[in-house]
This record gives C-alpha cells, sequence and structure tokens, in this order.
C-alpha cells in the first residue's frame, strides 16, 4: 500500500512539474460528409433527390488545452456552425413554384483527447455534443391562381399567391465524435500558429419545429400587390401548423396534423481549420528534499 501511495504521488509530482495549459482560437470551413437525401429538385422532366448535410459551412471554435506530461492533454472546445444553404425542395412547374433552403446555426463543444506525435504534429479524439442552435427552413412559394380562385377573390386571371416563411427546426440533445489531425508552428515562445484537419460525426433527432414568420400576399399578373398580408402569422392558411411535434410512434387513426413522425437529419462534416494558440507558461519543476 505504501509503495502504491509513493508511485502515485511520484506520477502526480512528474506530472505537475510539467503541466502547461493553452488556448486557442482557430476558424475554418467543413463539407458534408456521409451526405443524406435533405430534399427534392422538381421539373417538368422528373424529380432529382439533393443530398448533403447541414454540417457543412463556416465555424470558428475556442478551446482550452491542458498538457500532463510532452504527449498527453487534454482538451475543451465550444464552437459556433454557420451552415451553408442546403436545398429542400426545389420546384419550377407551370403555375407552381417553390424554393425552399434549411441552414444550421448551431452552438456546440468537444471533450478531447490529445496526444502529440512530436513538437509538431498532434492529433485529437473525442465527443462532441450541441448546445443549442437551430435548423432553419426559409421558403418561398408561387402558386397561380385558378379561374374559381381569382374569381373569388376577386382578381383577375393570371394573377397568384406568393407567400415567404421561416420554420425553425430543434433537436433532441445528441452525442457524436470528433477526430482531428493538425500542424502546429510555433513562432515563439507562447505563440504558434496551426492548421488542421477535423472530422465530425454527428446526427440530430428532430424534436419540434415552429414558423416564426409567414406572409402571403397576391400578386396581379403585372406584378402589383393586389392583397398584402392575406395570410400572416396569426392568420394561418387552413392546415398550416404554427409548431410541430416529432414523436416515434403515431396511431393509425391520427388526425393530429400537429404530429409528425421523427427523423434523424445529418450534421457530420469534415473540415480544414487555421488558427493560433498562446501558451502559459509551464508549471516550476519541483525539485525532491
Amino acid at each position: 500500500m505504501k509503495q502504491t501511495i509513493v508511485i502515485l504521488a511520484a506520477l502526480l509530482l512528474s506530472t505537475t512539474s510539467y503541466a502547461q495549459f493553452q488556448v486557442s482560437a482557430s476558424g475554418g470551413y467543413a463539407i458534408g460528409s456521409a451526405g443524406m437525401k435533405l430534399g427534392e429538385t422538381q421539373t417538368s422532366g422528373g424529380i432529382e433527390n439533393s443530398y448533403g448535410s447541414y454540417g457543412e459551412g463556416l465555424n470558428t471554435q475556442l478551446r482550452g488545452t491542458y498538457f500532463f506530461n510532452d504527449s498527453f492533454g487534454l482538451d475543451l472546445s465550444l464552437g459556433y456552425l454557420h451552415g451553408s444553404d442546403q436545398t429542400v425542395s426545389k420546384v419550377s412547374l407551370t403555375g407552381f413554384d417553390v424554393d425552399a433552403i434549411a441552414r444550421a446555426r448551431a452552438f456546440g463543444a468537444a471533450a478531447s483527447v490529445v496526444y502529440k506525435f512530436n513538437t509538431n504534429v498532434y492529433a485529437r479524439l473525442g465527443a462532441l455534443v450541441k448546445l443549442g442552435g437551430k435548423t432553419e427552413a426559409v421558403v418561398y412559394q408561387k402558386a397561380t391562381f385558378s379561374q374559381a380562385e381569382a374569381d373569388a377573390i376577386g382578381v383577375p386571371l393570371g394573377s397568384y399567391s406568393e407567400t415567404n416563411y421561416v420554420e425553425d427546426y430543434h433537436g433532441q440533445f445528441p452525442l457524436g465524435f470528433v477526430a482531428a489531425l493538425g500542424y502546429e508552428y510555433p513562432i515563439n515562445t507562447n505563440f504558434s500558429v496551426f492548421a488542421e484537419a477535423e472530422y465530425y460525426g454527428i446526427s440530430l433527432k428532430r424534436k419540434d419545429s415552429e414558423i416564426t414568420e409567414f406572409n402571403t400576399n397576391v400578386v396581379l399578373p403585372d406584378g402589383t400587390v393586389a392583397v398584402e398580408g392575406l395570410y400572416t402569422l396569426n392568420n394561418l392558411p387552413n392546415g398550416t401548423n404554427k409548431t410541430t411535434t416529432y414523436v416515434d410512434e403515431l396511431p393509425s387513426d391520427n388526425t393530429d396534423t400537429s404530429k409528425e413522425l421523427a427523423v434523424k437529419v445529418p450534421y457530420s462534416s469534415f473540415g480544414i481549420n487555421f488558427g493560433v494558440i498562446y501558451k502559459f507558461k509551464k508549471a516550476p519543476a519541483t525539485t525532491a528534499r
């Protein structure tokens, strides 16, 4: 027992004598990996699937890393993803057009183990979680009225409705993983610059969504707005729900249109980051007496 305590004390002393803390800031761009179907493009000639990942886009990170010795350390990072637009629905048919995109606006965190192969090359491997944010869908729809619809509203044939709305999707608490391989170049004792390739493996299961903006105008054939705000957020069209809840199971006789089956959406990505590191002074070596 006494021998074990001595060994543990020696290990603690050796790590404490080296202990170094550093902080870093970086920015980069990621492309989707393992892209899944996100939507469709439809024309009079047919329908085509569109694939991607909401993890694609610009990202920034702040990290703190504590090294116990020359090789091993623990890393905690906070990041923000400003996702690129992904096609959800693109329809171009006679009298009917839709342009719907979705994009991620997400905050995340990761805890990783860091291993230095040498002074310059290192690797990270750890767990990744999403702390907050949303997947934002932005939709434009144009629908030409039939003769009966035009007569009912009191506008000439060739008039159309023009709808714009925004719907925010929120997900359940996810858990993924992160892996990175980087190269660090020291500038002086305290500062270094680095570049790294980073992989995120994570998917989000939808929890709920909410329409946050909605407006429908009636437009004449010459482009003049005849009726502004025919439908708004406070006066949604019949069959349109302001909020939707996503569940794993629905009864066969379900009539509640505000509930839908849950789906998983991909956030996985592969990116390149560039940044700067600031190293605090190492703990002074302790002399045994």
